[in-house]
Parts: structure tokens; sequence; C-alpha cells
């Protein structure tokens, strides 16, 4: 390794490198089957390069961990109630430091950490609650040639090693539910959800752009598109990648089968068992009518009215809640979106409810999808964000 730090190649024995060129010379001289064998050991060759590179990663994300471990600690002696006093400016430069430890994934966690200091009630105890998971994150890190290898998988994404999909492509029609993006001022984020009207899967396909870059063609809202995707390894992980299509988008999205409230908490319940840092999980409401809580925020309550589940703070000040509550028009209707531990923000809507003579029960300014048609046509998409 020189002064620069950079892992030089490794000298072989006085003449290896003569041997070298004269073996190659000889083997152009005898023909194809030893080229073949100069092929196979070019191919060892760069697979002990990339086991080489990928030792390093990890031995700078466990120097990132070391050091993001020191400064949780130095926080949690000094009393989370003053987390709010360096400013933004300590966080960013932690998250740079993780960076530069090659852990894109653990950076953008300690980002999320710099937004909670001073931002409404209760903010100390949710910034303990992102700290134990950074530190679980961590300590995942440090054990994870022992973990199994869907959830290795898993903490490795969370760190932000790139994964590639595997498995075989899985061919349907897809409904494509709802879009969005999302930008922390450098990497944009694209996630678009899609369910198999065969197969009965919920996939989630993820775009970024870095830079300014654009994030590509958007796939309809609304539409089904005859397309293979096929899944990423991981615990608990719904990412998938697009293959071949077999046609262009038509109109036609169908809502996945709904379920209850307590559903919709049991499945994200579950989901966290296999990956303990998800935010949220796919879930599909049927029969609930949004209303005020009656303390400034809203909830999704059951028809009959046993339960309830609180609508997320981020989606209450967006103007798909209204509409929401325009196309409801206090009726039940189905409602897709994600279930977390804040709540469930509502992404998608469908209603075949009746409305007054003359009237349809969606309002025609909301409907991203197609309309409700003769022969049993599917009822119309909502698009809600």
């Amino acid at each position: 390794m020189d002064q620069q730090g950079v892992r030089r190649p490794a000298k072989g024995p006085p003449g290896a490198v003569a041997d070298d060129v004269s073996a190659s010379t000889d083997e152009a001289r005898r023909g194809r089957s030893h080229a073949g064998s100069g092929g196979r050991a070019r191919t060892v060759a760069d697979a002990a390069a990339a086991r080489r590179r990928a030792e390093r990663r990890a031995e700078r994300i466990g120097a990132g961990v070391e050091e993001l471990e020191q400064r949780l600690a130095d926080l949690l002696r000094s009393g989370l109630a003053t987390a709010d006093r360096p400013g933004y400016a300590f966080w960013e430069e932690t998250a740079a430091r993780m960076v530069d430890a090659q852990a894109p994934g653990l950076a953008g966690r300690v980002r999320e950490l710099g937004a909670i200091p001073g931002s409404g009630p209760d903010w100390p105890g949710r910034l303990l609650e992102e700290c134990a998971l950074a530190h679980l994150l961590g300590r995942a890190w440090h054990r994870v040639g022992a973990l199994p290898e869907p959830l290795a998988v898993t903490v490795r994404t969370r760190m932000g090693l790139p994964a590639s999909p595997g498995g075989p492509p899985v061919r349907d029609r897809w409904s494509v539910l709802a879009r969005y993006d999302r930008t922390d001022g450098r990497l944009a984020t694209r996630r678009t959800w899609l369910y198999g009207q065969g197969s009965g899967r919920t996939a989630l396909l993820l775009s970024y752009g870095a830079g300014g870059r654009p994030l590509g063609a958007a796939l309809p809202v609304g539409a089904v598109l005859d397309a293979e995707l096929t899944a990423y390894p991981g615990a608990g992980q719904l990412r998938a990648e697009l293959g071949e299509r077999f046609g262009d988008p038509a109109p036609g999205a169908c809502p996945p089968p709904g379920g209850t409230v307590a559903d919709a908490l049991a499945a994200y319940g579950a989901a966290l068992r296999e990956d303990p840092w998800l935010e949220s999980w796919p879930g599909t409401l049927a029969a609930v009518v949004p209303l005020p809580d009656g303390g400034g925020g809203w909830q999704l309550a059951e028809a009959d009215g046993t339960a309830a589940v609180p609508v997320t703070a981020a989606a209450v000040g967006r103007q798909g809640l209204w509409r929401l509550a325009a196309v409801s028009g206090g009726r039940p209707i189905t409602v897709f979106g994600e279930c977390g531990h804040r709540g469930f923000t509502p992404l998608a809507a469908w209603t075949t409810a009746a409305g007054p003579p003359g009237e349809t029960a969606a309002h025609p300014a909301a409907v991203s999808g197609p309309g409700s048609g003769p022969g049993g046509a599917p009822p119309p998409l909502v698009a809600l964000i």
C-alpha cells in the first residue's frame, strides 16, 4: 500500500512478468484452447480484485460505524434535549463522514436524525428512537457475517451497498397504483407501487437521479402494464426491477384486495420482524371513511366504527387529503397507501358508492386513471399524491 493508501498489485517472484509475457505469446501460438485458459485466469484475477475492493470498503464502513457510535454516545451523555443547539451543521458533517466511509445509507439516516431536533412536540423521544435504529444498524453490520443471508442482504442494503435483482422474472398485468418523488437535495428518488393482478404480488420500483439528473420516464398511474418484474434479494423487500414489456400501458388498474385496519397493522408488524429499519409497508384498507380526529389531524375509520388509523402528519398537509375527503363524501371507500409507525399515508383510492342522482362518487378533477365503464370495468383510481 502506498502513501496515499492505494493498494498496489503485489509483485511476483523475479521474472514473473517476463514469464507471463512469454506464456501469453505461447498461448497465442498454440491456439484457442489456451486462449480460453487465459480468459479463465483473467476472470479469477478480476474476482480476486473485486473481493479485495469489497474488503477495503467493509473496513471503511466499519470505521464509519465506530465513529457514528462514538458521536451518538457523546450525544446521549450530553442529553438529547440539547441536541438542537449544535444546529444542522453538526449532523451534516457527520453524514459527510459516513459518505467518506462509503456508507451512503448510513449517511441518509444521519441526515434524518439532523431534521428531528426542534421539529415539534416530543422530538427528543423521536430522536431517541432513530438513534436506537442507527445503533442497531451499526451492531448488525459488525455481525453481518453471522446473520441469516436474507437479513444480511437487508443490512448491506441499508448501509448503501448495491444489490442486484435475482431469481426468475414474473410476468403479470401490473396495476400502477401510485408514484411519487422524494429529494434530499443531493439524490432524487422515485417510488412507484405496482400490484400484479394475476400473482397478487405488490412490488416497488425505485429510480434515482443524482446531481440534478432527471429520473426518467414515469409509468402512468391508473394504467395496467403487461411486463416482467425481477425481485431484489433481502428480508422483507418488495423492490423489483422492471424487465421486458409486452405492449404499451393500458387503462384498467384494479385495487388490491382490501382488509381491515388490524390487517394492515399486522402486515406492517410482520414486515418489521424481517427488516427492523422499515419505515412503512403497503396496505389496502377496504370500507374506510376519512374523518377529522378532533385534534387537528385526520384518521381513516372503518365504516362500522370499530377501528381507525391516524393519517400521517406529512399526508395531512397535502392537497390529496382534501381530494380524498371529497371523493368519499362521508361514504366508505377503498384506500391504498403506506402503513407505518407514524400512521397511514394514503396514496390512491377507489370508490363505487353511488352519489345523488345524476352524479358520480368520484370528483372529476381527482380521477387520475380510467373511468368506470360498461361490462364490469374497474372503478376509477384516484391519485392522492
